[in-house]
């Protein structure tokens, strides 16, 4: 099953659209171009997530950024819920499912965002290239699938390059990117999760309940958090979770606000990639998210990634495509 995350933190399942494709005529050679094109888009839209995140950061609660985000996204659930044909509000029943799912995107969401306020653009995508490598190992242990050797070679490389990434021990290590592998965890388990449901629900429905618990999961923590207060000195990363809320100014608002706009159209440009091209074609060019984000980090902060980051995605990178190449071979 294709897994896709969203730099946004939503997952989505394009089972269905592999399997229209399957049973109609195969992409041309255009629609593949096409496709590739929608994916890009989808990618250069969802970086500047990260970078409006990054923006606005130090002066806000990531607590008050999600509640935000998911009040906008909310409606957009539901009118992408209307566009599958669907009437009234989602349901389902996978209630219990649906909401442990939504806990877990909320955990890597809110540790994804925590880690951008402590690292730079590069560092945090970097990273994030070590969710086929996770979701490899859970499906071990939770689905008790079995790995061939080459899997677990690739799986080796990749935790080399994380911990070319992190560098841990040294003095360059930064406690932030813990969070983003705390964030890639979660994200793991909720493709596992993903799977156990079966593809029983649409997309639509995934994100409509996943927004609800992100709200409520925001209410809930926000008092605790307040109850702590801002810690002096604290790292970036644990600032950021404790932070006050504060009244955003007319600016800061729209950004976050637009959170939930862009969401929205990294799932249509993404859905709309997947449903005209070759899943297997057009997948390996989600890995444009890291120069992208290199750009942005460049452009806006000055940020230079160092060798060894770039040494280190480069073997991330390398492992999953090699994992996503034997994904392709057993499939024909």
């Amino acid at each position: 099953m294709l897994c896709v995350l969203s730099p946004c933190g939503q997952y989505f399942n394009f089972s269905v659209v592999k399997k229209w494709i399957e049973y109609n005529n195969m992409p041309t050679h255009h629609s593949n171009l096409k496709g590739i094109g929608f994916l890009l888009l989808a990618m250069l839209i969802g970086s500047t997530q990260a970078a409006a995140v990054k923006w606005i950061g130090g002066n806000y609660s990531v607590l008050e950024i999600v509640t935000f985000r998911s009040l906008v996204a909310l409606p957009i659930t539901i009118l992408f819920f209307r566009l599958e044909g669907g009437k009234g509000l989602p349901t389902t029943k996978q209630r219990a499912t649906q909401y442990l799912r939504g806990f877990f995107l909320f955990l890597s969401y809110t540790t994804y965002m925590m880690g951008l306020a402590a690292l730079p653009l590069a560092s945090v995508e970097s990273l994030r290239f070590s969710g086929p490598l996770m979701i490899t190992i859970l499906s071990v242990f939770m689905l008790g699938e079995k790995v061939e050797w080459q899997r677990w070679l690739a799986l080796v490389i990749g935790f080399a390059g994380i911990l070319l990434i992190i560098q841990p021990g040294s003095t360059q290590f930064n406690e932030g990117s813990l969070f983003v592998l705390i964030s890639v965890l979660f994200y793991a388990l909720t493709v596992i999760l993903t799977r156990k449901m079966n593809a029983a629900d649409s997309s639509a429905t995934m994100a409509y309940f996943s927004v609800w618990v992100y709200l409520i999961s925001a209410f809930v923590f926000s008092p605790l958090a307040a109850a702590v207060g801002e810690i002096p000195n604290a790292h970036p990363s644990i600032a950021f979770l404790f932070h006050a809320w504060t009244m955003p100014t007319l600016l800061d608002f729209s950004i976050m606000a637009g959170l939930g706009l862009i969401w929205s159209l990294w799932a249509y440009f993404m859905t709309r990639a997947y449903s005209i091209a070759q899943a297997s074609v057009i997948a390996p060019f989600e890995y444009a998210s890291l120069p992208i984000s290199i750009l942005w980090g460049f452009l806006f902060w000055r940020e230079i990634p160092t060798l060894l980051t770039l040494a280190g995605a480069a073997l991330t990178l390398a492992s999953g495509m090699f994992i996503l190449y034997l994904d392709r071979k057993t499939k024909i």
